[in-house]
């Protein structure tokens, strides 16, 4: 028997952070819509509403989607913001070892 597909998602929280949490059922509007309405009243995102959907992906198998997520969790956040605008030559640069920003913002 085949797995459920799992989305991988990454949500910008009102206080600007980020959360990054895994979702294995149908449309992934319905889990965006049970962290806006604090579904799970003592949830990271609970006093950090509104959320909004920033990233995600759908997997086929369970296994990788929370490897995916593991991984993401891990991630500084210049990297994220990099996957979510899809820049990849950021986030090979971030992925360094050893990477310093520069004094330029940009």
């Amino acid at each position: 028997m085949p797995e459920a597909k799992v989305c991988v998602y990454i949500l910008r929280c009102a206080d600007n952070s980020f959360y990054v949490d895994k979702y294995q059922g149908g449309e992934i509007e319905i889990r965006v819509a049970e962290h806006n309405s604090a579904r799970y009243e003592h949830a990271y995102t609970t006093k950090r509403r509104p959320v909004e959907l920033v990233w995600c992906e759908w997997f086929n198998r369970y296994a990788d989607a929370v490897a995916i997520e593991r991984r993401l969790k891990g991630w500084s956040r210049k990297k994220k913001e990099a996957l979510i605008v899809g820049d990849v030559g950021k986030l090979k640069a971030f992925s360094r070892r050893g990477y310093k920003p520069s004094s330029d913002p940009s």
